[in-house]
């Protein structure tokens, strides 16, 4: 079985909350994705972060994704 080489996180909050609102939502899943990696011993360190959010009407999908391995050496081209 192959292993995972990728995580995504997802949020989905108002898209009329505070930018500061927004900004912790985004810190939290920072450190969860970091200790999620940790859980499935991948160093934090080594992987390959982004960002992204979709419009969803009044709300915003925020989603954090992280790459490592395989993944990250096909993001960045390699």
């Amino acid at each position: 079985m192959a292993k995972h080489t990728q995580a995504h996180l997802s949020r989905t909050v108002e898209k009329n909350q505070s930018e500061g609102s927004k900004e912790m939502t985004r810190k939290q899943m920072e450190y969860y994705m970091g200790a999620k990696l940790i859980e499935i011993g991948v160093d934090p360190k080594s992987a390959v972060y982004r960002w992204s959010t979709e419009t969803k009407g009044s709300r915003e999908v925020i989603t954090y994704s992280a790459y490592w391995a395989d993944s990250k050496e096909k993001l960045e081209g390699n």
